[in-house]
């Protein structure tokens, strides 16, 4: 079987000034379909510029990226952008909805971008709010949902499109310990429905819930462990 992700020798420098700085020093890495992986490190490791080569939000400076059988490293963006619209689905610390939008619509969003009609995206994003539990919350705001729910249709808004991948860029970084724990239980279960999570994050407990940790220091793999 192919893996869904394989990266050769990528590397990431970034010009500041006169001085090149060398963000990722020659990573590989393979993660198959329906892995559960935590990507960790402390400030400065190169977690945040791998997690958006893995996003499809970069590109590297050099090296090969394999997504789902497409070499994603030498695309333009327009091309990106298509990628990551069907085959990346984000979550993000600060949750990133349109405020004065609907839960229905915000979850929606990505699949007029993919083309879809008004009734299958009516449809399928409702769908989606149920299996995390918010089918009574549809018509709320942001600002008249908690943290957690605002969180669950972020990840609702992931899943829409049916995505490869779950990317998800500490998820629950602004949320108390409680609901944190609820949103880590629903990543749980949307990975038991076989998709692949990739959680960036620097908190031992949120990476525990993974099956598999990879840390980074100084732009290299330090350790890869699966349980």
């Amino acid at each position: 079987m192919k893996p869904l992700i394989k990266i050769t020798n990528i590397k990431r420098d970034f010009v500041l000034g006169n001085e090149i700085v060398y963000v990722l020093k020659g990573v590989d890495l393979e993660i198959n379909k329906g892995e559960y992986v935590a990507l960790m490190g402390p400030s400065g490791s190169g977690k945040s510029t791998l997690m958006n080569l893995l996003g499809c939000l970069d590109t590297p400076t050099s090296g090969s990226y394999i997504l789902n059988g497409k070499d994603v490293s030498q695309m333009h963006d327009d091309e990106l952008a298509e990628i990551r619209n069907k085959e990346i689905g984000f979550v993000f610390q600060t949750f990133n909805l349109l405020p004065r939008t609907t839960a229905l619509d915000n979850v929606a969003l990505p699949m007029i971008y993919a083309g879809h009609s008004k009734s299958e995206r009516k449809t399928r994003a409702t769908e989606v709010l149920k299996q995390v539990n918010l089918a009574d919350r549809m018509d709320h705001q942001p600002n008249q949902l908690s943290g957690g729910q605002r969180q669950r249709v972020a990840i609702a808004r992931a899943l829409v499109n049916k995505p490869s991948i779950i990317l998800a860029d500490e998820p629950t970084g602004n949320l108390d310990s409680k609901t944190s724990e609820e949103i880590m239980s629903l990543l749980e279960e949307i990975h038991c429905k076989g998709n692949t999570i990739i959680v960036v994050t620097h908190e031992e407990e949120i990476a525990a819930h993974a099956k598999r940790i990879i840390r980074l220091r100084d732009g290299m793999i330090e350790s890869d462990t699966t349980k």
